[in-house]
């Protein structure tokens, strides 16, 4: 492989690299933007912190696919900057960490949310079962609430 080649394969492994590390940061300060969207039901901002968080994970894994391609076509280099990758492993799994928690928040929101309604409407929470067509159907438990 002539010396150009390999320069342009090592600087643009090196490339993908920083722009995942970049990336990572961007991705844990939208997480703790969505964290602090679900704890304030801001639906405006949980949403704008949606939409990012995908295009951001979007990006992360097109990254990734280059940083495979890159280290299948030269390995020599991919060993070379093999701890440049592991330097970013801790970021991810923070991150995946991050949108875990946010994801328990969104259950717990959901799980209340359910209960709310359930007395509302005289529906069991937990007695909803899958009909023909996929969805939920809510088995219902008709009584009064008040009379007037």
């Amino acid at each position: 492989m002539s010396a150009h080649l390999q320069v342009g394969l090592d600087g643009a492994l090196s490339t993908v690299l920083d722009d995942m590390q970049k990336t990572l940061a961007e991705l844990a300060g939208v997480l703790d933007d969505e964290r602090t969207a679900l704890l304030a039901a801001d639906v405006a901002a949980l949403d704008a912190a949606g939409s990012r968080k995908q295009a951001l994970m979007q990006a992360l894994e097109q990254l990734d696919a280059e940083r495979l391609q890159l280290n299948l076509a030269e390995p020599r280099t991919a060993l070379a900057l093999e701890s440049r990758w592991q330097s970013l492993l801790p970021a991810l799994a923070d991150c995946r960490d991050m949108n875990q928690r946010n994801g328990q928040l969104v259950g717990q929101r959901l799980g209340s949310i359910r209960r709310a309604l359930s007395i509302l409407t005289g529906q069991d929470p937990d007695g909803g079962v899958y009909g023909r067509t996929g969805g939920v159907q809510l088995r219902s438990r008709s009584q009064p609430l008040a009379e007037a």
